[in-house]
């Protein structure tokens, strides 16, 4: 009889087995889930942060940082994720943003319309300089802002954690 015992303990412990296990499992499936559904609603809430410098006259080049800027804000958007992306100015570069010689004036007036994510800067100190060289006024696109300094502004924004790319 011993031996028959040792068999019900053994078959009680294998039914307890059946009904607790499974249970067990469902608590840890849940939590699992949460955190698969908080992580995911944490990705949608990151805020992409990428800095654009344009520091030449060249036309190809700030074509190049426009494409750049609009291509990272679709690619978030489709993403359902939040972009900031500022396009920072300096040296020869501010042409891009000046209203008396840009060359891809229009186009910065279509995407500042259609992509508020995008913002230009322009650099303070350069405006100044060539204010000074040409004897004039410097006027800059409606779209842009001036920065003190385009270079001290690229690098405060990659302290801050910003994405930088030069194109």
């Amino acid at each position: 009889m011993v031996g028959f015992g040792n068999f019900v303990r053994a078959a009680v412990g294998v039914v307890a087995l059946l009904i607790v296990a499974p249970a067990a499992a469902q608590e840890q499936k849940q939590p699992a889930k949460q955190t698969l559904k908080r992580l995911a609603a944490d990705k949608k809430q990151k805020l992409h942060l990428l800095v654009l410098q344009v520091n030449t006259n060249e036309p190809a080049m700030m074509n190049l940082a426009l494409n750049n800027a609009t291509n990272v804000a679709q690619y978030y958007k489709d993403l359902g994720e939040k972009v900031t992306i500022e396009v920072v100015t300096f040296g020869p570069g501010l042409h891009m943003l000046r209203d008396d010689t840009s060359p891809v004036k229009a186009r910065i007036k279509a995407i500042k319309e259609s992509t508020p994510a995008i913002s230009f800067k322009a650099c303070g100190n350069t405006q100044e300089n060539m204010r000074k060289v040409e004897n004039k006024e410097i006027p800059l696109v409606p779209e842009a802002s001036v920065v003190k300094s385009g270079v001290v502004h690229v690098m405060e924004l990659q302290e801050q954690g910003w994405s930088y790319v030069k194109p």
